[in-house]
Formats: structure tokens, C-alpha cells, sequence
């Protein structure tokens, strides 16, 4: 693949995602965060590989800053602890990784941020599952389909193609717009 036709394959997704559909959507999980945010209630974020890195960046977006100071917002990545990820994985396997942290952590009206490019990963379908047992809303970024994880979503953000890499980076345009709006929806730090 020449460097055009990589640039050229995303110009095509960024048309794609430029839509009103998409733009509700991204209001209507906005407003949830922001809903959550504002209410001191936890914001769980979850992935796998590529996607439990987007989940760590996004936490310290939301507890550090994301370009202007704001109040810190209350987020956590799960797994990213390795202690509790592998001891997890090891006495209930590793679909239940998540799902025990939502268990310990989550709580009414908080909101899990699950991430999964295909929608079919296992542990973060389950961490979903007992997300809305709790209580709590579940924003979905995904691919194209959204996948079995779009079944447990309120509000499914699905990137219009397949290809990993390709919806990877179309997470990153929507949670990077969330922060930036969470900001203005939060307002700037007040003096302590």
C-alpha cells in the first residue's frame, strides 16, 4: 500500500463518520458522561490490546486534563492493574476479567465505556452485561456492525468499516471529541 492510498482510505472513513446519526449519538453519550461526571459517579473504561490503551489514554484525559484545566473526573481503566488482571484471569478466566471490576467498582449511575473494534470480545461483552445488572449505562465504541456488544449498549458508537486499524483511529476522533466536549459541558478548574 502506497502512503496515498492510506491517506485515501481515511479520508473515506472521516466522510463516512461525518453524519447526523453519528453526531446524536455522540451527544446523547456526552450527555451521559457529562450527567456522570458532574454526579462524582465512576466512568469504567474497557478494551482489549490496541483498545485497553485507548482506555488508559482516555483516563488520563479525563483525570488529568485534555488541554484546558477542568474539574478531574472520576475514571478508571480496567485491567490495567496486572496483579488483579492476572490473578483474575487465572481463578475465573479471562472473559471474567473486566466483569469482576465492574462488580467491585461500578455503581447506578455510573457509565462503562466498553471498547471492542469487532463488538464480539468476550470479557468486554460480559464487563457490559454486568454494567447494566448494576445500574450503570454502557457507551459501545465499535466497528461497522457493533457486534454482540451492541445488544448490551445504550449508545452504540460505531465506527462505518471493518478494518482494525482503520476503526482504532476512528475511536480515537470520537473519544478525543467527548473529552474536548467534556471540558466545555464541565467548565474550567475553580480555585481550591
Amino acid at each position: 500500500m502506497t502512503f496515498a492510498a492510506h491517506l485515501a482510505a481515511r479520508r473515506a472513513l472521516l466522510a463516512l463518520m461525518e453524519n447526523r446519526e453519528l453526531e446524536g449519538k455522540l451527544q446523547a453519550a456526552l450527555n451521559i458522561l457529562a450527567t456522570a461526571a458532574e454526579g462524582r459517579r465512576p466512568i469504567l473504561i474497557c478494551g482489549n490490546g490496541g483498545s485497553a490503551a485507548d482506555a488508559q489514554h482516555i483516563v488520563s484525559e479525563l483525570v488529568g486534563r485534555f488541554g484546558q484545566d477542568r474539574p478531574p473526573i472520576a475514571a478508571m481503566a480496567l485491567g490495567a492493574a496486572l496483579p488483579l488482571l492476572t490473578a483474575s484471569a487465572n481463578d475465573f478466566g479471562y472473559e471474567a476479567v473486566f466483569r469482576r471490576e465492574v462488580a467491585a467498582f461500578g455503581a447506578p449511575d455510573g457509565v462503562l465505556v466498553a471498547i471492542s473494534t469487532s463488538g464480539r470480545s468476550r470479557s468486554v461483552i460480559a464487563a457490559a452485561e454486568t454494567a447494566r445488572q448494576r445500574g450503570m449505562s454502557v457507551v459501545a465504541l465499535t466497528g461497522a456492525t457493533g457486534g454482540e456488544l451492541a445488544a448490551w449498549a445504550n449508545i452504540v458508537l460505531a465506527v462505518p468499516d471493518t478494518d482494525t486499524a482503520l476503526v482504532q483511529e476512528g475511536h480515537a476522533l470520537l473519544y478525543h471529541y467527548l473529552c474536548a466536549a467534556l471540558n466545555t459541558a464541565l467548565g474550567p478548574a475553580r480555585p481550591s
